[in-house]
């Protein structure tokens, strides 16, 4: 399962994707985002579909790599559209055992709820696979540089979160490896019921614990060590500049967002005799 989680994780090659502004890749995945809650039928996660497939292969990024990311919390997903098909109801009824009554309306707002889902965690992906966690950080805190007009401290905020995305890939190699140890002592973290497992995981997260506020702490010494200080004014070794590939991706968004806006509302003239399975909000 840890060797799914790809949050955070950077691949390493010079595409379209990789050469964007990072504050625009954080707006674009924004918009993205408000586009996959505004859509209210499956025209809308159409146009979802296509934009990610096309941004995937012009990243140069495996399309399996960005799959391990869905895979990682499929269970999560699966859990999340069961309870949809059971509690959500409808007219026309597909299914009645007792009192358990599933609809087809549910089954369609499972699956479009589930698709909608995959597509944001796919987008993530792809945001961290094509940006390094400290060109991420500049955008953030360039995008958040207004807030600073109220004292709020962008700079630590920022900071915080490089940190924590170039940690998480070194804490789940720590985990692999107390899991691997754990397992040489003859640790069994696969059979038995729920209980039994869930204990079987306190000889993994202790050790872990403790690493990680080992790491903290060395990273602290070492930034007093090369008297590191927030509160000073800092300069940055790359500035970020808008370019053409930036055009390109800014247009490619608000046409996204035309369309989405369009669907919504002629969307049930395409094809008025599936419009109604269609269009599920």
């Amino acid at each position: 399962m840890l060797k799914d989680v790809t949050f955070g994780q950077y691949y390493p090659t010079d595409s379209f994707v990789h050469r964007l502004d990072p504050r625009l890749k954080l707006i674009f995945l924004i918009v993205y985002i408000v586009m996959l809650f505004v859509a209210n039928s499956f025209y809308g996660l159409a146009l979802g579909v296509i934009l990610i497939i096309v941004t995937v292969f012009a990243s140069g990024v495996p399309f399996r790599s960005v799959l391990r990311s869905v895979r990682g919390l499929l269970i999560l997903l699966i859990f999340t559209s069961l309870l949809n098909v059971f509690f959500h109801g409808g007219e026309n009824l597909l299914v009645k055992w007792g009192a358990i009554e599933i609809y087809l309306e549910g089954v369609m707002f499972a699956v479009f709820l589930m698709l909608r889902l995959v597509f944001l965690v796919m987008a993530s992906a792809v945001l961290t696979l094509t940006t390094t966690p400290v060109s991420l950080t500049d955008g953030l805190e360039s995008l958040l540089y207004p807030l600073n007009f109220i004292k709020f401290p962008v700079h630590v905020f920022a900071l915080i979160m490089s940190i924590a995305l170039r940690f998480i890939p070194t804490l789940i190699d720590e985990t692999n490896r107390i899991i691997n140890a754990q397992k040489a002592r003859g640790a069994d973290f696969e059979s038995g019921n729920i209980f039994k497992r869930v204990k079987a995981v306190v000889p993994i997260l202790i050790p872990l614990l403790i690493s990680a506020f080992r790491r903290a702490e060395e990273l602290g010494d070492a930034m007093d060590a090369r008297c590191y200080s927030s509160a000073k004014k800092r300069t940055k070794y790359k500035k970020l500049r808008f370019g053409w590939r930036d055009g390109v991706a800014a247009l490619v968004a608000a046409a996204l967002i035309a369309g989405i806006i369009l669907l919504n509302i002629y969307a049930v003239d395409i094809c008025p005799a599936i419009a109604k399975y269609m269009v599920v909000l």
